[in-house]
Order: structure tokens, then C-alpha cells, then sequence
């Protein structure tokens, strides 16, 4: 009798680890073929990685990326929307089906400038970053998912898979990702950059595509630090904040040199960048705002935030 439970036990046993092996090698199988069908896409959104895929007890189902309100929402790939709506969980939200049978949601948006059945091209604007739904802060939450999004998540995969890997605190932009053909993300920066204009990107347009490339480029000014001068009297003549050229120039003190060029992004004009330790009580008493004009501008639901979150000040 002994003898036999033994074998009993043996051959579950086995049978178990050929189980696991089994499905190990389907998740391995099911991984490599995601970042091969995968290989062209782009990150859908500037900004801070704040959060990442299964975290909160398994529950996260996707990456969070912060930025500031009304930062631009891009498709990772082309396809066609599927649904785009407004949920009390998801916000206002986007779902889009991609020709490798792949799915991609986008949450929490502030706007949406696309319906279910419009097709879409890879980098196409899809809406802006907000904090609606079940939001404590402005961000994306991006979720991918094999074949299709159902409720309970069960095909969900982690979009580094797809996207690359990250962790958070680390900075991504959009329309970027390294890629064995480059032509593919110029045509995309091309295509974005004409959409802007109300235009589409044509080979013959060379020449204009110059100059609208210098118009984009004006928002970021060099300048040289000068005798007497502090981060404090170059943020005023600009009319930023410290921390948004302590941000860009990658500035860990106040510290600066004559002679030494800072990078002035002009596109912080009226924005703030947190640092480490900021609460919204400090950022009220720096800026002049409330502590509630800086809630309602950025539709935060609570106090939290984070550090290198961009927020608006007006």
C-alpha cells in the first residue's frame, strides 16, 4: 500500500513539473513573439514612469506615466479603435486593435479626438493626459493585451514586453524607442510633426518641413550664465521655475558657474517641476497659487504627488 501511494505521489509530482514547464515555455513562447510583433512601436506619452504592470497586490495592470495636464496621447502602433468612451474607473478612455490581433487601452485621458471605428496611424494623437476616472494624479495608464481587452484583464500582458524595459522614476518620450530601421520613426516624427500644421507629410516638401522644424525648436533656448546671476533671476527673466531649469540642465543644487549654458525649455512656461520632498503646501507658498487652484488645475483628487511630476500653474 505504501508502495504504491509513493508511486502515486512520484507521478503527480511529475506530472506537475511537466505542467509548469509546460506553461513556462508557453509564457516564454508568448513573450518573445510579443516583442517581435512589437518591434515598431512607441511610447504613447511624455513623462515619468510613476507606476508599473503588477503591482498593488497583482491588481495593475498596466504601466502609469505622469505628466502634466494636456500633455499629447499617441498611438503606439496603427489600428483601428475599438471603443472610446468615458467609465467611472477608466475616465475618458481609449481602446485601440492593432493588426498583430493586439490591444491597447488608454486612461484617464483628459480628451479624446477619436471614435470607436476610426482607424489610426502609428504616433497619431489619440487625446490628452488628464486625471479623470479613478485617478489620484494627471497620467496615462496604459494597458496591452493579447487578442483582446476583457473585464476581468485575463489577457493582459506586461507593456514592457512590448515597450521596453523601465522602472520607476525613469523619464520616456514619445515617438521613441531604439529600432533596427530608423527611417520608420523619422517618417512618424515627419507625420506628426506636419499633422500639427494641418498638413501630411510629402517627399517634395523637404524644404518647408525644415522650417517648421526650426519653429519647434524655438521653445528651447540656450543660455550663458553671467556674472551675478542666479537660477532664481535667470527662472524670473524667462518666466519659469527653478526646478524646471534645474530639471532640464539635470541639476542637483542651486549651484551654477559663469560661463556655464543652461538649457531653458520654454515649454515649462507656467509649470512647475516637484522635487523630492515638495508638498503642495510648499509648491502654494513658491508659486502664489492655493494649495486648491493647484488641485483644480491639475484635477488631483488628493495631496499626492510625485517627484519630477510637471504641474500646472494657471
Amino acid at each position: 500500500m505504501r508502495d504504491y501511494i509513493k508511486r502515486f505521489l512520484i507521478a503527480g509530482l511529475m506530472a506537475l513539473c511537466v505542467t509548469l514547464l509546460f506553461l513556462g515555455g508557453k509564457h516564454s513562447q508568448a513573450s518573445m513573439n510579443i516583442s517581435q510583433e512589437t518591434a515598431d512601436w512607441i511610447w504613447p506619452a511624455d513623462g515619468m514612469i510613476t507606476d508599473t504592470y503588477g503591482t498593488r497586490k497583482g491588481s495593475h495592470k498596466g504601466i502609469d506615466i505622469a505628466s502634466s495636464l494636456g500633455t499629447p496621447i499617441y498611438s503606439v502602433d496603427g489600428g483601428v479603435v475599438t471603443k472610446s468612451y468615458y467609465s467611472s474607473s477608466y475616465g475618458h478612455v481609449i481602446f485601440v486593435k492593432h493588426q498583430n490581433n493586439i490591444e491597447t487601452v488608454y486612461a484617464h485621458l483628459k480628451a479624446r479626438f477619436v471614435n470607436a471605428g476610426d482607424t489610426v496611424t502609428a504616433g497619431q494623437q489619440l487625446g490628452e493626459m488628464g486625471s479623470t476616472g479613478d485617478s489620484s494624479g494627471v497620467h496615462l495608464h496604459f494597458e496591452v493585451h493579447l487578442n483582446e481587452w476583457t473585464v476581468d484583464k485575463r489577457n493582459a500582458v506586461n507593456p514592457v514586453l512590448a515597450l521596453g524595459e523601465v522602472k520607476v522614476g525613469q523619464e520616456v518620450a514619445a515617438l521613441q524607442k531604439e529600432k533596427k530601421d530608423s527611417s520608420v520613426l523619422e517618417a512618424v516624427a515627419k507625420t506628426r510633426l506636419y499633422e500639427g500644421h494641418g498638413k501630411t507629410y510629402n517627399e517634395n516638401d523637404e524644404q518647408e518641413s525644415v522650417v517648421l522644424s526650426a519653429e519647434k525648436v524655438e521653445s528651447t533656448i540656450k543660455h550663458t550664465v553671467q556674472i551675478g546671476e542666479t537660477l532664481s533671476s535667470i527662472a524670473q527673466k524667462y518666466n519659469i521655475n527653478v526646478n524646471a531649469i534645474k530639471s532640464a540642465n539635470h541639476l542637483t543644487s542651486d549651484t551654477i558657474v559663469v560661463n556655464q549654458t543652461l538649457t531653458i525649455d520654454g515649454s515649462y512656461t507656467n509649470k512647475y517641476v516637484v522635487q523630492e520632498g515638495d508638498t503642495l503646501e510648499e509648491i502654494s507658498h513658491k508659486t502664489g497659487r492655493s494649495v486648491e487652484q493647484l488641485k483644480q488645475v491639475n484635477q488631483l483628487q488628493n495631496d499626492i504627488i510625485v517627484p519630477k511630476q510637471v504641474l500646472q500653474l494657471e
